[in-house]
């Protein structure tokens, strides 16, 4: 084919990621984390909330909220 652009493949499988204070860095690469509450896979395009304390993502406000009352009632 004339003119054919190849794409790279998107990464596949779970990310290593480490957070820090308003941005992460990629250890390992790949596509998701997953959520340290919920479990659910979160794409890296996706990624807004993170406890850099804990070192985990969070897919929601709601689950952070959720992690939080969890750590209290320890």
């Amino acid at each position: 084919m004339l003119n054919r652009m190849d794409r790279p493949q998107p990464m596949a499988g779970e990310a290593e990621v480490k957070f820090l204070d308003g941005d992460f860095r990629i250890v390992k690469p790949g596509a998701f984390v997953r959520c340290a509450q919920t479990g659910v896979p979160i794409p890296l395009e996706e990624l807004k909330y993170w406890s850099v304390d804990l070192q985990e993502a969070y897919v929601s406000p709601a689950a952070v909220f959720e992690r939080q009352s969890a750590g209290r009632a320890r």
